[in-house]
């Protein structure tokens, strides 16, 4: 009996360690314009899959379920903070890496300080979503089928959001006179 706890314990810590960045990645996302949160909530995120372990059926990666419950208790946390705004561009500023020091002239570095900043507005504009799939697709780098499972949709309608909040990315950056911009990392 010692034995079967101590392996559990073994288990668990070896799970957080390997998701954490993950999580608390996606967390992070999600809950950009809390950044209070962000620990709390993947943490929770954690002890709840750590306790539904036994249960966990194998029928999806084990990633997905993961994201599956952080996904979860991030919109539970935003649906009880309802009616605040659900992006801070200075905690995004925080979340993203600093692009300094890559060998970029000054000017060439606002430029793409600025498109970042616009980058994040116009995420930050989305339906959540929309936002949810984005983040999960193109800043997790999910799959459609791990999105789907993690969001408990169907791989159509994870295709559908994607699209239409790309859609409406491009509209909102060409509002903003951005077209054809280069590349410009965003995490």
């Amino acid at each position: 009996m010692l034995e079967e706890v101590v392996e559990h314990v073994i288990q668990g810590s070896t799970l957080i360690e390997f998701y954490q960045g993950l999580v608390y990645a996606v967390v992070g996302r999600m809950l950009v314009s809390h950044p209070g949160s962000v620990d709390d909530v993947a943490q929770e995120a954690f002890l709840k899959a750590y306790r539904a372990l036994p249960g966990f059926k194998r029928e999806a990666r084990f990633s997905s379920w993961l994201y599956q419950i952080a996904v979860n208790l991030c919109r539970d946390r935003l649906r009880r903070r309802k009616g605040r705004s659900l992006v801070s561009l200075d905690a995004l500023e925080e979340v993203g890496p600093v692009i300094a020091g890559r060998g970029l002239a000054a000017h060439d570095l606002v430029e793409q300080l600025d498109l970042r900043r616009a980058v994040r507005r116009a995420v930050g504009a989305l339906s959540e979503e929309q936002r949810e799939v984005l983040i999960l697709k193109e800043y997790q780098g999910l799959t459609f089928l791990e999105i789907a499972q993690a969001l408990d949709l169907p791989v159509s309608t994870v295709k559908t959001r994607l699209y239409r909040g790309l859609g409406q990315l491009r509209l909102r950056l060409e509002d903003e006179g951005i077209r054809d911009a280069e590349p410009v990392p965003v995490r």
